[in-house]
C-alpha cells in the first residue's frame, strides 16, 4: 500500500526524497520504496522520519483500526 501520507508530509515541507533520506541516514531509494509501498521500514526508521517531518507515527504510518 502506498504511503501517500508520508509523501504529502514531505512535500508540505518542500523536502525532496534525497533531503529526507540524508536527514534519516538512508538512501533516496529507501524513501522512494517506502512511499511506493514496496518496503516496510523498521520502527526506528519510522520514528526518525516522524521526527524530521514533525509528525506522529499515527499520522504517517499506522492506520486507525475500526
Amino acid at each position: 500500500m502506498k504511503n501517500l501520507k508520508l509523501k504529502a508530509a514531505r512535500a508540505a515541507l518542500d523536502m525532496s526524497q534525497q533531503e529526507l533520506a540524508d536527514k534519516v541516514k538512508v538512501s533516496r531509494q529507501t524513501i522512494n520504496a517506502i512511499e511506493k509501498g514496496d518496503y516496510n521500514p523498521t520502527i526506528n526508521l519510522c520514528i526518525a522520519i516522524c521526527k524530521v517531518l514533525n509528525k506522529t507515527l499515527d499520522e504517517l504510518f499506522w492506520d486507525m483500526l475500526e
